[in-house]
């Protein structure tokens, strides 16, 4: 009863539409804008009964139906309107929805036929003008509602039941659409929609996509389908392909939909069923089976063939088959479409095709597994776990298609290997991206075959067949060697360097350093480059121990000299084994899924890692021998072989037709000791893959391997020095330390003892002394624990080669580096005695009176400085134990001796090993270098805080006379660490400095003052201005000079006892660095030195400072210095006082 109301409601409803719509369902000029009115109603109508979710009774459907027949039979096609017609289309699709269970079959037709007329534009004979897009758009929606089974909208029906009507429904129309009758229409419907399929209208195309593979994959048949496959398969690939747009690449959805037809018009063509069943293709299961298909040759139709219908048979297929390998050849550009849809859609594609074609198509088996590979490693996530998922599916299903598709994977990774070497070296990039990548994609399969262990031993055991010794490494190997060139990298992208860690003491520096990347000279994109990086790693990873061979065969050829050959094997041995290990250096040491390491590998990463650190102690130096024996390699291979050479730029001029002459040489060497570096840093990777793998079984190797790193650290090659730095890191870290600093410490004898054997005279490596102050400054603080192992050895090796120059500057600056650490931990609780900051200051009078006051009460004594305690009576005889009381010796009551407070206390260990440095040290401030020398006055700087009176001073005092001999050194940078010793020494000592200061340090000061003015007065660097002084740069040497002058004269005037003569003559001299004239540095340091002497002296200061500035005082004109402006710093030091 409600469902005749609701019909009742639905009907009031349309009634007011469909009764004048009747009326003027004859179509004049006047009537159309009213018949597009009522169809616009309709329509609305319509819309809201399907968004509330009400279906219309068959009646009902009828009743609204009758208007629009009536007004498609009363009125010509030419004659109705486009806008009229669309929305007849519309209003018919949407009746179409529920309609499509019930409607009665003639009705189908006529509107079936009435839509693919005006789809193809066959309603417009004679007519000049072409129905729209919009019209033939909502044609082929119409036609789509009538091929496609709609959704059951009631729910009071059972979805059972609901599904077998709808199969039944459907079978009828597909009996209908196959009849002789109507299979010209379906026909004649696919021409047409196959040429609106390439309209610019992408609605139209949608929707012609949509009918297409709803005819191809449901209404057709069997039969037919040979006939029609051509044409579908031509212009679906156009279609896909979008070479009838000028946009490029196709819409993703449009090309979604051309590869849904191709695949249905494929498979019900020549699928593997149809064609058994047809007996086009002959399954063989048993020996009856080899019999009848060798007997079996005729081609003959066995019954009649049906109209428009096409006979499958042998020849056939083989003709057919040819001929979609060609068209399935077109599609492979779709591998790199832009967008996931399409690419899922080829995946598919490849899928299908190759379960469903196996028999009949087996020679696209390695073209569609080439799409499933590369669409595997597809940059969107929902293609590649498509495409991987689709091959395990074929490789894990119980089907004949498996054996073959696993070797087919085998031969393809075969050939792709081999073809690498002739794809690189014709520079196409995306080739060997290509090929690289379809190999890497079947490595992965092995970690991704999850519980099938029988699909990963098969394509591990197969890869590792091929990097086996049967694999033909040889072969291969040498063909990507020979065309395979490493360089290093323009500019190398480094957080630290070598000469970073060489100047500031900061243990923190190597700590998180990566390696740096390698540019290839015949690979352009960093994309192929990470690609080849990623294949040799999946090889290793894939194989496992299987392909230790051509890691141990790259490695060999990579320590057999440090050319091209040798530096590109090493790279790829690296990488093998990386994979092999599962330890990759871009994690940094961070091994997140262990692999158990067989005895096999940890013995290839032992020999590995001592054949190594062999290297560096053969080849010191670039060898040309080795280089020359690699490059006659490379012309005997490329004898062998041909290859295409690539140049780029302007053809060389031939030498005899050089008018200058070249210096190739000199390219040449340097292109050498480049490779050579870069060989060096690729070794010290593969020294890194092979501490990764023995991990905390490493550490009995450091005894062999801490060298190398070390050594290569201080490169001056920024790439091998960034590559070391990474080594250390990632060593420590897989050897379980927290810094390299911990394991230099933990390891300090194996290094020291390294160094010890390389500052030999048997063996004498130059650069061993920068790898042992290296080591100091990595280390850092906790080197004082050991610092005496190291200045042993420095002084062993400097009484063996005091005579060479370079070797005593090193063994200097270590010590120094050692003398700068005990510093920086030396506690500030160590206070000298003789330290004058610490003695009270006087009293300063500023009045008569307070003169007067004091004079009669001069030779009073301080109530505080008078001591009344009691120390009982005064000894009778020499201090010492009573011969009487030798009995009671024993007593615990004896009073036992307390140590004398006059004695110093005794050294530190550290303490003592810094008065040594010194001591034995001090000798060498007359060495010929200037760089020596300079280096042992700042050893001498930096001792001075760590060491007491008694222990530094008698040094300081028996090279007294070298130290001043420095402050007329004619290198100025000497001159001014000379001066930095005297500053530390006045700060620290200032009594024993009061004679030294005074009598020797200040007259060289004068005189090197009036050398330096005169000095500056020529020089073109000296600042411009009137009675400007000193230079316009902060860093010429003469700046440098006056500025440690003025700070160790500040150091004496503040802790060293003024003598009144030389304090004014100190006044005097260095007024002009108070001119504003004069460098705003400069003017800083003379503040501070007026500022402290106005501090004990005030009144020489006010007096110096005023006389300068103006001549009130008759009697002191002579200080008066109008040239130069000391007012306003005057005023600041004035306002100190």
């Amino acid at each position: 009863m409600a469902q005749q109301d609701l019909s009742q409601d639905i009907f009031k409803r349309v009634k007011p539409v469909c009764v004048p719509l009747l009326g003027a369902s004859l179509l004049t000029s006047t009537s159309i804008p009213d018949v597009s009115r009522y169809l616009n109603e309709l329509h609305k109508i319509l819309l809201d009964l399907r968004s509330s979710g009400i279906s219309l009774t068959s009646s009902l459907i009828s009743y609204i139906f009758y208007p629009l027949s009536t007004l498609l039979r009363r009125n010509a096609a030419s004659d109705i309107p486009d806008r009229i017609l669309e929305k007849v289309f519309i209003i018919v699709g949407l009746l179409y929805t529920d309609w499509w269970w019930d409607c009665d079959i003639g009705v189908w037709e006529q509107v079936f036929l009435l839509c693919g007329s005006v789809v193809g534009g066959m309603d417009q004979k004679g007519k000049k003008k072409a129905r729209d897009d919009e019209t033939k758009e909502a044609a082929g929606g119409c036609l789509l509602a009538l091929l496609r089974v709609p959704v059951s909208q009631d729910a009071s029906i059972s979805s059972n039941l609901r599904l077998d009507s709808a199969e039944a429904r459907l079978e009828t129309f597909k009996a209908v659409s196959r009849t002789e009758k109507f299979l010209p229409i379906i026909g004649q419907t696919l021409d047409s929609l196959l040429v609106t399929v390439d309209s610019p209208h992408l609605p139209l195309q949608r929707v012609s996509i949509s009918i297409l593979s709803l005819l191809v994959g449901t209404y057709a048949a069997d039969s037919f389908i040979p006939s029609v496959l051509p044409g579908v398969v031509s212009r679906m690939s156009r279609v896909a392909l979008g070479t009838s747009s000028k946009k490029g690449w196709a819409n993703g959805e449009i090309v979604s939909g051309a590869l849904e037809v191709m695949q249905f018009a494929i498979v019900r063509a020549v699928g593997n069923d149809i064609c058994i069943k047809e007996g086009a293709i002959h399954p063989i299961i048993d020996l009856e089976d080899f019999t009848q298909a060798a007997t079996d040759h005729s081609d003959q139709p066995s019954h009649q063939t049906p109209p428009f219908s096409t006979l499958r048979t042998s020849s056939w297929l083989r003709g057919t088959s040819s001929q979609l390998l060609i068209a399935l050849n077109t599609l492979t550009t779709l591998v790199t479409h832009p967008t996931p849809s399409a690419l899922s859609a080829l995946s598919n594609l490849s899928t299908v095709l190759l379960s469903s074609t196996s028999r009949t198509m087996p020679e696209a088996q390695p073209l569609l597994l080439h799409w499933l590979l590369s669409l595997s490693n597809s940059d969107f996530p929902t293609v590649s776990t498509q495409s991987q998922k689709s091959l395990l599916s074929i490789l894990t299903s119980p089907s004949e298609v498996r054996l073959p598709v696993q070797q087919t994977l085998l031969h393809i990774t075969n050939d792709n290997l081999l073809a690498l070497p002739g794809l690189i070296s014709t520079h196409a990039d995306v080739k060997v991206a290509h090929a690289a990548g379809n190999v890497q994609a079947v490595c992965k399969l092995v970690s991704a075959t999850g519980d099938s262990k029988a699909i990963e031993l098969f394509i591990s055991t197969g890869i590792g067949r091929l990097l086996g010794p049967t694999g033909g490494i040889e072969k291969w190997g040498s063909s990507l060697l020979s065309v395979l060139e490493l360089r290093e990298p323009s500019v190398t992208v480094s957080t630290n360097s070598s000469a970073q860690l060489m100047l500031e003491s900061n243990t923190t520096l190597a700590q998180g350093e990566g390696f740096p990347e390698i540019d290839f000279k015949n690979v352009f994109s960093s994309t192929t480059r990470n690609t080849l990086e990623n294949m040799f790693y999946a090889l290793g990873q894939a194989s496992g121990d299987n392909c230790l061979f051509s890691v141990e065969w790259f490695a060999n050829v990579g320590r057999s000299g440090s050319g091209s050959r040798s530096t590109t094997a090493t790279w790829c041995a690296s990488r093998l084994l990386e994979g092999v290990a599962n330890a990759s250096l871009r994690q940094g040491g961070n091994v997140t899924n262990l692999v158990p390491r067989s005895k096999r590998l940890t013995r290839l990463a032992r020999s590995l890692t001592r054949g190594i650190a062999e290297f560096w102690d053969e080849r010191d130096e670039p060898d040309q021998t080795s280089s020359a024996d690699s490059i006659h390699a490379e012309q005997e291979h490329s004898d062998s072989q041909t290859l295409v050479h690539h140049v780029k730029g302007v053809a060389a001029l031939h030498e005899n037709l050089r008018i200058t002459r070249a210096a190739p040489s000199k390219m040449k060497e340097d292109a050498e000791i480049k490779q050579h570096g870069l060989h060096r840093a690729l070794l010290l990777q593969l020294l890194a893959v092979s501490a990764g793998i023995l991990q905390a079984q490493f550490s009995s190797l450091l005894l062999h391997a801490l060298y190398p790193v070390l050594r290569s650290v201080v490169s001056s090659d920024v790439f091998l020095s960034s590559s070391a730095l990474a080594t250390l890191n990632y060593i420590a870290t897989v050897t379980s330390f927290a810094s390299p600093a911990n394991l230099l410490l933990s390891n300090f004898d194996y290094a020291l003892d390294a160094i010890s054997r390389r500052l030999s005279r048997r063996w004498l490596d130059v650069e061993a002394t920068k790898v042992l102050a290296l080591m100091v400054r990595l280390v850092g603080s906790d080197i004082v624990e050991r610092a005496g192992d190291v200045v042993e050895e420095c002084f062993d090796r400097l009484d063996d080669f005091h005579g060479y120059g370079i070797i005593v500057e090193g063994l200097v600056e270590v010590l120094s580096d050692v003398v700068n650490v005990i510093k920086d931990n030396t506690e500030n609780d160590l206070l000298n005695p003789s330290d004058f900051s610490g003695e009270t200051e006087d009293v300063r009078m500023t009045s008569m009176d307070d003169l007067l006051d004091w004079l009669p009460r001069r030779h009073e004594i301080d109530v505080d400085e008078v001591d009344n305690t009691d120390y009982g009576p005064a000894p009778k005889e020499a201090w010492g134990k009573d011969k009487t009381s030798a009995s009671d010796a024993d007593d615990d009551d004896a009073a036992t001796p307390e140590p004398d407070p006059t004695e110093d206390p005794p050294l530190t260990p550290t303490q003592a090993l810094t008065k040594q440095i010194v001591a034995r040290s001090s000798y060498f401030l007359t060495h010929s270098s200037p760089v020596i020398r300079v280096r042992i006055l700042s050893l001498l700087a930096s001792s001075v805080p760590i060491l007491t009176d008694s222990a530094l001073l008698p040094s300081i005092h028996s090279a007294w006379p070298f130290i001043l001999n420095r402050l007329s050194d004619p290198e100025p940078f000497v001159v001014s660490s000379a001066a930095i010793l005297i500053e530390s020494l006045a700060t620290h000592f200032g009594s024993f400095m009061y004679g030294k200061i005074w009598d020797d340090i200040w007259p060289k000061f004068r005189s090197l003052l009036n050398n330096l003015d005169a000095a500056n007065s020529a020089s073109a660097l000296s600042r411009r201005g009137f009675a400007a002084v000193g230079t316009q740069s902060a860093y010429t040497h003469s700046h440098r000079t006056y500025r440690s002058i003025i700070k160790t004269m500040t150091a004496a005037a503040a802790k060293v006892h003024l003598q009144e003569t030389s304090t004014w003559q100190v006044l005097l001299a260095f007024r002009r660095f108070l001119h504003r004239e004069a460098h705003e540095e400069l003017q800083q340091c003379a503040r501070e030195l007026y500022s402290t002497l106005g501090k004990k002296v005030p009144d020489a200061v006010w007096l110096a400072l005023s006389s300068t500035m103006a001549d009130t005082y008759v009697t002191l004109q002579f200080l008066a210095s109008p040239q130069w402006d000391i007012s306003s710093n005057t005023k600041i030091i004035f306002d100190n006082l």
